[in-house]
């Protein structure tokens, strides 16, 4: 979607949500908790054909920070949930 077309419909009518004001506290409505104190803002995609949204965050500093507190999903967590 980064790119201008949906990956669901192949729509252009891409709009992004990276001028959105993040809200006041720590679960804003664009921002996801990283921690008990800590947010990542994010930057939004939506297809204005189909509704398809995506969301990335983009500050290298809490993608790290994302990596040392989360668990990470390997194939066989995909696996176990498929059966």
């Amino acid at each position: 979607m980064k790119t201008g077309t949906c990956p669901k419909c192949d729509s252009h009518e891409i709009f992004s949500g990276d001028r959105v004001a993040l809200k006041k506290g720590p679960f804003g409505s664009n921002s996801i908790p990283i921690g008990l104190t800590s947010i990542a803002a994010l930057d939004n995609f939506v297809c204005g054909e189909c509704g398809y949204v995506e969301s990335y965050v983009s500050d290298t500093q809490k993608l790290i920070e994302i990596a040392r507190k989360w668990e990470k999903v390997g194939s066989e967590d995909i696996e176990e949930k498929a059966d």
